[in-house]
């Protein structure tokens, strides 16, 4: 699917309303539109990716597909083994502290996950750590302010945390599996911009809205309203010597 477009941003969409009824069907989408958007800046087979809170490993799988060393690190073993078998190789390892040495990957990559992290600075340096100069590394988040930002009890998260999960148990009758400040936060897109354009180990290729299908890297770019419409900032950043 063309990227930026607006069949290839209904089609996402779709396949993210079925999330939880046919996770590999949506994941297996993003993974494949996900690797597309790498090989936008390097080509995938024969190097060494790692893929840090890959879940299951749907990325992992796709980037192996495409020729690529895949590794993939993740922290849930309930995750990990959510699919059944995890990618042969796959570490249990938490993203503040990897397994890696210095600059060993040609590619570090990570999809919705820095919303789900208490210090995403930190989580950020370790990615970079691990990426060899000149490398790439892929962070996409869904950001607090997004339509999507209290993930399963969203938009009425924009109503108050609580009150959007009461909603969703009064509605389904469980819990929801995110809660504010354990394994969800409120991450915004401009202090993570300013973040990353301030550290002198990575030059920002791109900044751009994920899944907005016109002028994606414009909406970026203009205080308050980014943060409604974003949805989702990818960030491909380079690796300074």
């Amino acid at each position: 699917m063309k990227d930026p477009s607006l069949r290839r941003s209904i089609a996402l969409c779709q396949a993210f309303r079925h999330e939880q009824r046919d996770p590999d069907r949506c994941y297996d989408l993003l993974a494949r539109d996900a690797a597309d958007q790498v090989e936008r800046h390097v080509r995938l087979r024969g190097r060494v990716v790692v893929d840090v809170g890959g879940g299951s490993g749907h990325f992992t799988r796709e980037f192996r597909r495409r020729g690529a060393h895949g590794f993939l690190f993740e922290p849930d073993l309930r995750e990990l083994t959510a699919r059944g078998t995890p990618p042969e190789g796959a570490v249990v390892a938490d993203g503040y502290l990897l397994p890696l040495a210095d600059g060993v990957a040609d590619v570090c990559f990570s999809s919705n996950v820095l919303e789900h992290v208490a210090d995403p600075r930190t989580f950020l340096s370790e990615l970079v750590r691990v990426t060899r100069p000149g490398g790439l590394i892929y962070v996409s988040f869904t950001n607090w302010f997004s339509p999507w930002g209290g993930h399963e009890w969203a938009p009425w998260h924009y109503l108050g945390a609580e009150r959007a999960r009461a909603r969703y148990l009064r509605r389904t009758g469980r819990p929801a599996k995110h809660t504010l400040g354990e394994n969800l936060y409120a991450v915004h897109i401009g202090p993570t911009l300013r973040h990353v354009r301030a550290r002198p180990d990575v030059a920002v290729v791109s900044a751009r809205s994920r899944y907005w299908p016109f002028l994606p890297g414009a909406v970026t770019r203009v205080p308050g309203l980014r943060e409604l419409i974003t949805w989702n900032l990818l960030l491909i950043l380079r690796r300074c010597p």
